[in-house]
């Protein structure tokens, strides 16, 4: 049977590697949707409910397999639904292909219902490489060099089909001049500094008597490497958001995340430290890094351009962390600093008495710190931990305590609401032997990940292990923006855009064939967590959040305390309950509990 272009584009992506695409159909990609339908055992499609859901997917699927992501849409609004998730892709540098279809060839420039110039349209988010094919034998090289491009340099690309290319026959571009004759295949380099530049960051490593490491998501196959560099330096490690999951929060140095989000040990030692080692991070905030001049700096990263961007680096190195660390190893000298090492314990032993604290203070109805510190050890081995933006970051960012062997995730770089269920979908595709738990405020609920539960509904069955499980943070408030209103801007919080209706998520779920979970007092946040990691289902947990238990930040500044007094001076709604809730947890942060 002879092939067309689209039984070619599923064939070549199969030469790839590609095993499984994720989107949503329409009359603009039909071509491209008979070829998978006609090649069931090449690659598996799996239907989202939109399109931007399904963009999502594809980068955590990169994010949580190593693997080119690719999404699929049709012409017009399918193919601009795709670009918050191709962002979320391209700000996390993560390798994705987006296939979307367009108009036939002879009706472009025509005005043409649902004609978009997409080229023009992804030239931003796919700026690596974005083409539409405009004949058979071109379509050859336009997917080998955007599959190439995706996983070589692990950035975004964007194939444009017009629907009549999509069914025509396909041929090899003829030996003529003028044509082009790719193939398939790539191999991952070893990128190493030179020995020279090794030396040059040796040197300056060990020099320093407080060193602090920062790692990020480049850091993610390093694990090992990074604990020998740690112990042998005795320096603590504080961990940017996507790189969560490098080191386990047992390890006594590791002082968790940094930042906004971030705990009062990593700021301690980067207020502290006079050497700092940043590895595979974009981390963006400069305020949390140490003054400038007071430290002196090794940056490790694949990307030059994300080299000495956030802090004047001394020693730039271009390499994999793993390898390059590895290769850095042999030029470090002991013994470590024990002393600065013993203060980064003392730092993070007091902090994990505070978050307990701070957990277990009362909250009407409950404390939504105590909802992940109750999740943590409950976790099973292994498990795939996804949180959405909003409030519920700060505590998957304080309160959940990686282990050894987990993956965990969030929308980074964008910080988009809404990524959190696709993420932990893709995850359970990526992964069906391991437990997937996905963190949601109620905003991003609404927005569109009930929806995306409706897949979970679909799929669940086929999954090898059916523990997955969705908490909803019900506060009835874009709680994250309003704690910013009043912390940034001095403002109460303004009731008519942050104020969202009183949904039952938990029965919504059980409507479509889920478990649900009611959970409106402490003392049943433990046992829900028990009863749904062993329900034999997919489960979604419904905790009444108190939305006055405010982010507190690790380091208060004075312009945001007179910002935050602002904003209750001028006659916030909720100005009862958050100096009540402010005030427990202040003193939470003073007395400790007693182990």
């Amino acid at each position: 049977m002879a092939q067309n272009v689209g039984d070619f584009l599923v064939d070549r992506l199969y030469q790839w590697g590609v095993r499984r695409i994720y989107g949503y159909p329409g009359d603009g990609i039909n071509g491209v949707f008979g070829a998978l339908q006609r090649a069931p055992d090449k690659i598996r499609f799996i239907q989202a409910r939109h399109e931007e859901m399904a963009a999502f997917m594809a980068a955590a699927h990169a994010k949580f397999t190593g693997e080119l992501g690719v999404c699929i849409a049709t012409s017009g609004p399918g193919a601009s639904h795709l670009i918050t998730g191709m962002y979320d892709a391209r700000l996390d540098h993560v390798p994705l292909l987006a296939i979307c279809g367009q108009q036939a060839t002879t009706a472009l420039g025509g005005h043409y219902q649902q004609e978009i110039d997409l080229v023009s349209m992804f030239k931003d988010v796919a700026g690596a490489f974005v083409q539409q094919a405009s004949a058979p034998a071109q379509v050859r090289h336009l997917v080998d060099r955007a599959v190439r491009t995706a996983i070589g340099e692990r950035r975004v690309t964007a194939l444009v089909l017009p629907n009549d290319i999509q069914e025509a026959p396909f041929e090899d571009p003829p030996r003529a001049h003028g044509t082009l004759h790719s193939g398939v295949g790539y191999s991952a380099p070893r990128v190493l500094p030179q020995d020279e530049d090794l030396q040059r960051a040796a040197d300056v490593l060990n020099a320093g008597n407080k060193v602090a490491i920062l790692v990020g998501a480049g850091a993610l196959g390093a694990t090992d490497e990074v604990v020998e560099i740690a112990d042998r330096l005795g320096a603590g490690v504080a961990k940017a958001l996507l790189g969560k999951a490098v080191l386990p929060d047992d390890l006594p140095w590791v002082t968790g995340s940094i930042g906004l989000l971030g705990t009062r040990p990593s700021d301690e030692m980067m207020r502290n430290c006079d050497t700092l080692l940043m590895i595979g991070s974009g981390f963006p905030y400069a305020e949390f890094l140490p003054k400038e001049g007071a430290a002196r700096g090794v940056q490790i990263d694949l990307k030059p351009d994300m080299l000495s961007l956030r802090y004047p680096m001394e020693v730039n190195l271009v390499g994999d962390a793993a390898e390059t660390l590895r290769a850095l190893l042999p030029l470090l000298k002991g013994p470590p600093r024990r002393t600065w090492r013993r203060r980064v314990e003392r730092w993070t032993e007091r902090w994990w008495e505070t978050m307990e604290a701070r957990a277990m203070a009362p909250a009407k109805p409950i404390n939504p710190q105590r909802v992940v510190w109750e999740m943590s050890p409950r976790v099973p081995d292994h498990a795939i931990v996804t949180s959405d933006s909003g409030s519920c970051a700060n505590w998957y960012a304080r309160d959940f305590k990686v282990r050894r062997g987990m993956m965990c995730s969030l929308s980074g770089g964008l910080a988009s609401m809404g990524a959190a269920v696709p993420y932990a979908i893709a995850a359970k595709f990526a992964h069906p032997n391991r437990a997937v738990i996905a963190l949601v405020g109620d905003g991003a609920m609404q927005m569109s990940n009930m929806a995306e539960l409706i897949t979970v509904a679909k799929y669940w069955r086929e999954w090898d292990n059916p523990q997955w499980v969705c908490a909803v943070f019900n506060n009835e408030d874009l709680n994250q923006v309003t704690w910013e209103q009043r912390a940034m801007e001095g403002n109460p919080k303004f009731e008519a855009s942050q104020n969202i209706p009183d949904v039952p998520y938990h029965q919504f779920a059980e409507s479509i064939g889920l478990m649900g979970i009611y959970v409106d007092t402490p003392e049943a946040i433990g046992p829900a967590w028990e009863a749904a990691l062993s329900a034999g289902r997919p489960v979604l947990i419904e905790f009444k959040t108190d939305p006055d238990t405010m982010p507190l930040p690790s380091h208060l500044t004075l312009q945001q305390a007179q910002k935050y007094a602002s904003a209750l001076a001028k006659g916030d709604p909720n100005q009862r309950g958050i100096i009540g809730q402010t005030v427990r947890q202040a003193l939470a942060g003073l007395v400790p509990t007693k182990r």
